[in-house]
């Protein structure tokens, strides 16, 4: 008897729910007298572009008096990877009036690599790299469908066998073994092109394709899809994730954007989806920022233990984009020098902040919010920091907060306090990960790049923000030569001060670009608008 994940039964067996992708309810369920508009749950921004993409739930809204968002259909948007999208009618489009360092020949070539490489042209890439690699001939048949090197695939009726090689008797501490799917324990009842698939190897790691995973995927006799020798069925869509680390926010939103830039591959931004965490031990996965994955699901996260020494059915999988791809986001990627913006990315910071509710408080009328980050760690601390914070409080216009991010603090306030950051503070390290996610106008400053210039000015760039680095290196002083454990010195190893002066002309630098920042300009009109209609209604 097979155990159904979020399933129906009926006289022992399963029957799959109509909980798939949203598309196919409206198609299907047109008797339905009310459809809950609010289980979209996507920011108003994103969605014309999402009814663009769904046209059979547009015209449902278009026709249902109860569908809050009838302004918003039937508008000519697209976010560059639909077939004939004019930029023109792009969410936004990157700036590109810096230097191109001889990565182009001219701004033309360098807006298109930046766009290809950093934006939603690189989705398109990836859909024109879509090719069947294991092929349906009837309805009950399985399908498996890859980019190019297996770095992005969706399956239809998968099959998966756990029963060979346990994961919970095992004493390995590889989190990505590449022995657990061997031959005729991957597959489906579909007809496959077995060469081609054998031959995308060149890309096989644990975070750069799914290669390992899939290669051994077999034509089986048997039909998935019917539950055949299945002692588990996961009937909702349901994505299986290799994850980076989790205790390092840099590290780990790289997972967080290679999965919704995949819900655009699928387009599918449904939350009622099942997770599967692809790690091949035991080991506890330590995740500082768990709350995000409310972003992309309703449903605790499923580790892969869980299903050992089980065969198991997967009615609609995907196996996502990863966080070290070649050329991928955003880990050790080759940006295209002297663009800015990546609507990819804006997106992706809309979109986590519009579903854990983190509102944007700002801008205040008189004042301009700053947050320095502080570390208590070993390296990289700020000696003199109560010096900095001093000056800045100075200054009756800047609005000063020093955080210390840590588990300490839940992360949905973290994620408050740097959304309402007009200007980010912090030295080289993880926690300036939190650029992403403020707001258009702001700055972020890296207070010291310990001699990696490119990571933090290049997550910068992807987010559209102006970022300011430490400029005159003579003014700033190192405590000693740093030490590394088997490097020997080195710049992120040890702690810094800086001159104060130097400093604060940083500091004023950025406050300059946020004061006269078109959206920061717009949004403060707007919040004394506001301001004064409330006052006003109080009144009477």
């Amino acid at each position: 008897m097979c155990t159904c994940i979020d399933a129906r039964k009926t006289a022992g067996r399963c029957y799959r729910m109509s909980g798939s992708f949203i598309y196919f309810i409206i198609l299907n369920a047109g008797f339905l007298s009310a459809y809950n508009w609010d289980q979209l749950n996507l920011s108003p921004s994103h969605l014309p572009f999402y009814f663009k993409n769904n046209p059979g739930i547009e015209k449902h809204c278009q026709d249902d008096v109860e569908c809050p968002y009838q302004e918003l259909t039937g508008m000519e948007k697209c976010w560059g990877y639909e077939p004939d999208c004019d930029k023109s009618h792009h969410y936004a489009n990157p700036n590109c009036t810096g230097d191109n360092r001889h990565w182009a020949k001219n701004k033309e070539e360098q807006e298109y690599k930046f766009w290809s490489t950093a934006d939603f042209g690189m989705l398109l890439e990836r859909k024109k790299e879509l090719r069947m690699y294991c092929k349906p001939n009837s309805k009950e048949d399985s399908s498996l469908q890859c980019t190019k090197y297996l770095r992005y695939c969706r399956a239809a009726n998968i099959y998966l066998d756990f029963s060979s090689k346990p994961i919970t008797k095992s004493n390995e501490r590889d989190r990505y073994r590449e022995d657990v799917l061997g031959p005729g324990l991957v597959g489906g009842h579909c007809e496959l092109d077995d060469v081609n698939l054998r031959a995308q190897g060149e890309h096989k790691s644990p975070l750069q394709s799914w290669f390992a995973e899939i290669q051994h995927f077999s034509s089986l006799e048997f039909y998935p899809s019917k539950d055949e020798n299945c002692d588990m069925v996961f009937n909702k869509p349901t994505y299986l994730m290799k994850l980076d680390a989790g205790v390092n926010m840099y590290h780990h939103f790289c997972d967080f954007v290679n999965l919704y830039a995949s819900q655009h591959l699928n387009n599918s931004f449904n939350t009622d989806v099942s997770i599967i965490m692809w790690d091949t031990t035991t080991l506890p996965y330590g995740d500082f920022f768990s709350v995000t994955w409310k972003a992309f699901t309703d449903h605790p996260i499923i580790p892969l233990s869980d299903l050992d020494g089980k065969k198991v059915c997967i009615k609609d999988a995907v196996f996502p984009l990863l966080a070290r791809m070649r050329y991928g986001l955003y880990y050790n990627m080759p940006l295209m020098p002297g663009c800015v913006g990546s609507s990819l990315v804006k997106a992706f910071s809309e979109h986590v902040l519009h579903r854990l509710n983190v509102p944007q408080a700002g801008p205040h009328n008189e004042k301009i919010r700053v947050t320095l980050l502080s570390r208590n760690t070993k390296y990289r601390n700020i000696l003199n920091q109560e010096e900095l914070v001093k000056a800045m409080k100075s200054d009756g216009e800047l609005e000063v907060s020093v955080v210390e991010y840590n588990r300490l603090m839940l992360f949905e306030e973290q994620l408050n306090n740097s959304h309402n950051s007009d200007i980010f503070i912090g030295i080289h390290g993880a926690g300036l990960t939190h650029l992403l996610f403020q707001p258009d106008w702001a700055v972020v400053i890296e207070l010291y790049n310990c001699e990696d210039p490119s990571c933090y000015f290049d997550l910068a760039r992807l987010r559209g923000l102006k970022y300011i680095t430490w400029e005159k290196k003579k003014k700033l002083t190192q405590e000693d030569e740093g030490h590394h454990p088997t490097l020997g010195a080195h710049a992120k190893f040890t702690n810094y001060a800086f001159d104060v002066m130097e400093f604060m002309r940083l500091v004023y630098k950025a406050a300059d670009h946020v004061r006269n920042h078109p959206q920061f300009i717009q949004a403060r009109k707007r919040k004394s608008a506001f301001e004064e209609k409330t006052v006003l209604k109080d009144e009477l």
